[in-house]
């Protein structure tokens, strides 16, 4: 391992999570830094450390790390207190965990179910080589958003194309880790679902649950947690001399005394808030405890008055309530328990502050004391001392967080305030004031800042919370409209995709107005669009037609119906079930008779019909579009398009009705319309063979999108950040097409850096690699590929053919560098996500074709272009047409071919414009003349066009003194030698 050179701190940080497995964008969001600054840091990492990949980078993390902290830290929260006692629950816990993947302790509130499993999952820490998760589910009222809360806690993503649960799945897929999921009884069913599907995809993952009640699932095994041990000897307790016996202290945690865990937990809560007890009062302790059945909450809240009223006013207070507790099972008993000591605790409170503790208890996370005082009504200096006053009696819990104080109540607390605000008449409007200050939060949220993710992040559990509330009222219909239309923008912005489009269909059923509702609606289904969910987009524009078309306004369901239409064309990859050709031209008859004279809804219609023609042209009724758009072809996932329909529409009728959707959508001054539409011309004309038509098409989409109200980069508009990322794909693809590879990798970086990208680099990164590869920027190419490959395998290894070129980019590379395991690595990739005549006969001829050159094979590398370009022209039309017939001409003169002059006319007739493609070319036409001065020439046009590999390659076939230049150019490009034939 090398370590010729420093690594920085930031370096430092970046290869300790690496060493964790953890992914580029994870990293980015545990550091709070993008994703392209950490490709940089890895990038620098590896050529630092002089390792091949990351995974060696990964080993390289793990030897510099000391021996006793090369396991990852646990991420448990912080105990603030010492953990008392409970030594045979512990272990029998523990040993529970140790046999079965699922174990859950069940127990009442406040008998110190979740104190006893952060110490089982400490304690377990050292066991699971890949770290131990808490994650809190008291905020979480909907069972739907346990995975996301799973996700939140491990730092990570959605991954588009799945729900968050594929996602973390997908995450700890290969992970030996424990999950601890606290608090889980408000939504058991959906905790149930969500373990038994993890479980079953994570094999060395671990769950400790701490309920109120079992999940009821067969591979569950139940813990009852007992309240803590009352057994005192009082000779044990007695015969101590110091008036510390017994105390479980920081230094000597889980001592007991007497064996007696209640009282040791009384003694250490006690001292800690006043002066030592004398041994000879443990007697006196030791009832007390019993009279709150040993319940840890209860004997907390107990030992925090010890400084106020001593023993024997705790003993005078209890008396009274806990005389009312009769009848009842144990099980009851010890809930009444609880419940009588909060009552005795609330009642020694004044006023002042009882309203406060139990306003205040409609907080779902941590909050300020600002917060607080705009949800009680108190103005600001009662709210600060009452507040501390709570925390001094252990009925708040007290954190710093970096923006200040912040404190928070326990679940058990939460609710006792609850039922104090129903029997004081106050819950309806402390709730409605506390939605009242989400709404006002969500807004401030939608300010852009640089601390906003961590803000969102903070705030996102008590907006779900009022919004939970607020729904299902109708008094409060607008209120929770409001905030289920923020909701839906704020967790779009922040990536969370699926909530996105919940939140949209949310506030669409919240709505108070039917324009509203399809609104929304059509906010939804372009949230699944992002999402990669056809069906899902196809759902909700019909049903955002079904409520204008109720509504009167014809014109937008015309725009809705035709939508689907189009849409279903231009997307067909993102359907779980293709739309039939009947089904869409019923639509598109449906949406024209609706549009009469509208010229929006005509616009739409005309961009259906656009897309039909097209489709009905090539022959094929799946088209699929990853960036290239409707009837973009070379990257189709099954279909085999032919020259035509028999009596349907030519590729030049559907040019001129795509041109036609073009011109009413810029009439109508709608830039996603006018996008949509020239993503169909692109198609056309690619398949009419006018290549630079299409590439110029291809960047005045990307040009116009940039310039409408939303940015180039905006979040803000699920809409137009879908048009955008389509467009940018389709602008590199078509740049790639034509040889243009500086735009190429302008378009594919602006591509793989798009904001909603970020847990989805393989997706994003997929077109950089191919322009890289083609370029000849070697190292980049490797270190976009890292990123690549560890996004598509936390997705799941999706097999879809848009990821074979640059899986094929990547086994290119690893050839040219004379790296046979690696390339076998990826080639082995590429064979189980496109084993399509795609990659066959089409792209994966033009890359085999550059590496057997390379290799010094012309005769294997015309053997794999041997098909005539008009053969397989449906395979390599739009981006790998011109390579391909550049290529071949070049094997055919290498290998000596008879034909090959014929080849290189016909050749240069077909590539005429193409720069890369036109020194191919020549460079082939000049080395079938040996004439070195051409053949040098031809270099320059390679660097001029940006092909650094192409120009190396050039200058190494001259030989002498050139030769020597190209070899060390190759060295440079971090490529091996090139053979000459």
């Amino acid at each position: 391992m090398g370590e010729a050179a420093e690594i920085s701190p930031r370096e430092a940080e970046v290869l300790e999570l690496v060493g964790d497995h953890l992914s580029n964008a994870e990293i980015g969001s545990r550091l709070y830094i993008s994703v392209r600054t950490v490709e940089t840091h890895v990038s620098s990492l590896l050529r630092k450390l002089d390792v091949p990949d990351r995974r060696a980078l990964a080993r390289c993390a793990t030897e510099r790390t000391p021996p006793d902290r090369q396991r990852p830290a646990p991420a448990l929260p912080t105990r603030l207190t010492s953990f008392v006692g409970r030594e045979r629950e512990r272990a029998a816990l523990t040993a529970m965990l140790g046999e079965s993947r699922q174990v859950t302790a069940v127990g009442p509130g406040g008998v110190g179910k979740t104190r006893l499993a952060l110490a089982v999952a400490a304690d377990a820490a050292g066991e699971f080589a890949d770290g131990v998760w808490f994650v809190d589910l008291v905020p979480v009222t909907d069972p739907g958003m346990i995975a996301t809360a799973v996700a939140e806690a491990l730092g990570l993503g959605e991954q588009l194309g799945h729900d968050m649960a594929e996602s973390v799945a997908a995450a700890l897929a290969d992970r030996h880790a424990l999950l601890v999921l606290d608090n889980c009884e408000q939504v058991v069913d959906g905790a149930a679902l969500f373990l038994e599907r993890l479980l079953a995809a994570c094999p060395q993952v671990r769950v400790l649950v701490t309920s109120r009640s079992r999940l009821m699932v067969p591979f569950e095994r139940v813990y009852p947690v007992p309240s803590l041990s009352l057994s005192l000897s009082l000779s044990s307790a007695g015969d101590r001399e110091d008036g510390d016996a017994g105390r479980g202290s920081e230094g000597s945690e889980g001592s007991v005394v007497g064996g007696s865990d209640a009282v040791a937990l009384f003694i250490d809560r006690a001292t800690s808030v006043g002066r030592p007890l004398d041994p000879a009062h443990h007697d006196q302790i030791a009832e007390i405890c019993a009279r709150l059945d040993g319940m840890a909450l209860a004997i907390e809240l107990a030992a925090a008055r010890y400084a106020t009223l001593g023993l024997d006013g705790i003993t005078a207070a209890l008396a009274h309530p806990l005389r009312m507790l009769t009848g009842g099972s144990r099980a009851q008993d010890r809930h009444r328990s609880v419940r009588a000591a909060l009552d005795w605790s609330h009642n020694l409170l004044d006023p002042a502050d009882r309203a406060l503790l139990r306003r205040v208890s409609v907080f779902v996370t941590p909050f300020t004391a600002r917060a607080a005082s705009e949800i009680t009504e108190f103005d600001a200096a009662t709210v600060v001392d009452g507040l501390a006053r709570l925390a001094e009696q252990s009925l708040l819990a007290v954190t710093l967080a970096p923006d200040g104080t912040r404190y928070r109540a326990l679940e058990t607390l939460r609710q006792y305030g609850a039922d104090r605000l129903t029997e004081a008449g106050e819950l309806h409007d402390t709730r409605t004031r506390h939605l009242h200050w989400c709404l006002a939060r969500s807004a401030e949220l939608a300010a852009p800042r640089a601390d906003w993710r961590a803000l969102f992040d903070q705030a996102a559990d008590e907006l779900r919370a009022a919004l939970a509330w607020a729904e299902s009222r109708a008094e409060q219909r607008a209120d929770a409209y409001r905030l289920a239309r923020a909701m839906a923008e704020l967790t779009f912005t922040r990536h969370l995709i699926a909530e996105s489009q919940q939140r949209y269909e949310q506030a669409a059923a919240l709505a108070t107005t039917p324009a509203d509702a399809a609104s929304m609606l059509r906010h939804a289904a372009a949230v699944a669009a992002c999402r990669l969910h056809g069906d899902g987009m196809y759902r909700l524009n019909r049903a955002a037609a079904d409520v204008a078309h109720r509504a009167g306004d014809t014109a937008a369901a015309a725009r809705d119906l035709a939508a689907a239409a189009s849409n279903a064309y231009r997307f067909s990859s993102k359907f779980v079930t293709g739309l039939p050709p009947e089904e869409a031209d019923a639509l598109i008859s449906e949406a024209r008779e609706l549009a009469g004279a509208d010229p929006s809804a005509r616009a739409a219609v005309a961009l259906a019909e656009a897309g039909r023609a097209l489709t009905h042209a090539i022959g094929a009724t799946h088209t699929h579009s990853t960036g290239a758009g409707t009837g973009t072809p070379g990257t189709a996932d099954e279909a085999t398009p032919t020259a035509g329909s028999p009596g349907g529409p030519t590729v030049q009728e559907a040019i001129a009705s795509a041109e036609r959707a073009v011109e009413l959508a810029r009439l109508e001054k709608d830039p996603l319309a006018e996008s949509a539409a020239l993503d169909t011309l692109a198609g056309a004309l690619s398949w009419a063979g006018d290549a630079y038509a299409a590439a110029a098409t291809a960047r005045r989409r990307v040009e116009l999108l940039s310039c409408a109200p939303y940015g180039p980069d905006s979040s803000d508009s699920p809409a137009g950040t879908h048009e955008l990322i389509e467009a940018l794909g389709e602008a590199t693809e078509a740049a790639l097409g034509v040889g243009d590879l500086p735009g190429a990798r302008r378009w594919a970086r602006r591509l793989a850096e798009h904001p909603q990208l970020a847990e989805v680099g393989h997706r994003a990164t997929g077109w950089l690699l191919v322009a890289d590869t083609l370029a000849g920027d070697a190292e980049q190419a490797l270190t976009t590929g890292l990123r690549f490959r560890d996004a598509w395998q936390r997705a799941g290894s999706p097999a879809r053919a848009v990821l074979g070129p640059p899986a094929a980019a990547m086994a290119t590379i690893h050839g040219l560098r004379d790296d046979q395991e690696a390339r076998r690595d990826w080639s082995a990739l590429l064979a189980q996500v496109d084993p399509s005549p795609w990659n066959t006969r089409g792209y994966g001829a033009v890359f085999d074709a550059i590496l057997m050159l390379h290799q010094g094979r012309p005769e294997a590398a015309l053997e794999r272009t041997a098909p005539e370009p008009g053969r397989v022209r449906q395979w390599t039309t739009w981006i790998w047409l011109h390579w391909y017939v550049a290529l071949r001409a070049e094997a055919s003169v290498l290998a000596g071919a008879p034909d090959a002059a014929a080849r290189l006319a016909g050749a240069r007739t077909a590539v005429a414009g193409n720069p890369v493609a036109t020194a191919l070319v020549e460079r082939a036409a000049a080395l079938l003349d040996a004439d070195t001065e051409r053949l040098i020439a031809t270099a320059s046009a390679f660097d001029a066009a940006g092909c650094r590999y192409q120009s190396a390659r050039t200058l190494t076939l001259a030989g002498g003194e050139h030769g020597a230049r190209g070899a060390r150019a190759l060295t440079d490009l971090g490529l091996a030698p090139m053979t000459i034939p």
